[in-house]
């Protein structure tokens, strides 16, 4: 089954990634890709989509769909190094998977988020991801 990065959701505070499952009168109701437990989230809570995250490089913003991609290519069937691996075993993987990525705005930081959702995804979702710009061009030819 194809992964919806829109619906697959970073929550701050929260370890892990969730499913968007429904909206609540007080929130949302999201499912803990790991263990599928369900869980309502406050409005109160920073919610993102996985879709709306882009990567600095140095010439453009790279949406992390492609990141990920880019890093499975890379990678293969091994997972990513855990967010724990010391800084330069990621500075490295990212210089194989995004060569231009701009070392000034994307930190060390930003990038144990990303193997940390890649993994998660890898783990307990799938790295075949729905296309959300052929999507977008079938809305519109359709309108």
């Amino acid at each position: 089954m194809k992964t919806d990065l829109s619906k697959i959701l970073a929550i701050s505070g929260q370890s892990g990634l969730y499913l968007y499952i429904s909206q609540a009168r007080t929130g949302a109701i999201v499912e803990a890709l790991a263990d599928k437990k369900r869980t309502s989230v406050g409005m109160t809570s920073k919610i993102t989509s996985l879709a709306d995250i882009s990567i600095y490089t140095e010439d453009e913003e790279v949406k992390l769909q492609q990141v990920f991609l880019n890093l499975k290519e890379v990678l293969g069937e091994e997972n990513a190094p855990s967010g724990k691996s010391e800084p330069a075993v990621l500075k490295a993987l990212f210089e194989k998977a995004i060569p231009d990525y701009d070392r000034d705005r994307f930190y060390v930081s930003h990038m144990k988020k990303v193997v940390e959702w890649y993994n998660a995804l890898k783990n307990y979702a799938s790295l075949d991801f729905v296309d959300l710009d052929a999507e977008e061009t079938e809305a519109t030819e359709q309108e």
